[in-house]
């Protein structure tokens, strides 16, 4: 759109200013949350996401379908990813104690990775 809201344009201001951006989203009938889907699309027609640093998370029961989705609206939008900067993190619901904590080893070691690989993406700039 030629004038699009206010939000939208802080949206794309705040992504354009980042070193990197990672999107992390659960799946929602094999599928990406609606939100997440527009809010991607009103940047679609800039070039705010090219060769810019990303690291994708999909965190669900399964989330396998969505986190393909979410790859491949991101390869169109031309955004600069790698398999180590794509985490999918399958049953998520039980890695997680009553407060919130990461309680799984596992999904803890591949996050740290995951930053790990995002970092070093960026730093190639």
């Amino acid at each position: 759109a030629d004038n699009p809201p206010r939000q939208i344009i802080e949206f794309r201001k705040n992504i354009e200013q980042a070193d990197g951006i990672i999107i992390c989203t659960p799946e929602y009938v094999f599928s990406i949350p609606s939100g997440l889907k527009n809010a991607i699309e009103w940047c679609i027609s800039t070039t705010i996401f090219s060769d810019k640093p990303i690291g994708l998370i999909t965190a669900s029961a399964s989330g396998q379908k969505g986190h393909e989705e979410l790859q491949l609206i991101m390869k169109t939008a031309m955004a600069k990813f790698t398999d180590e900067t794509c985490l999918l993190i399958q049953g998520i619901k039980g890695k997680f104690d009553e407060q919130g904590n990461l309680t799984d080893n596992e999904t803890q070691k591949e996050l740290d990775e995951f930053i790990d690989a995002l970092k070093k993406l960026i730093n190639e700039k």
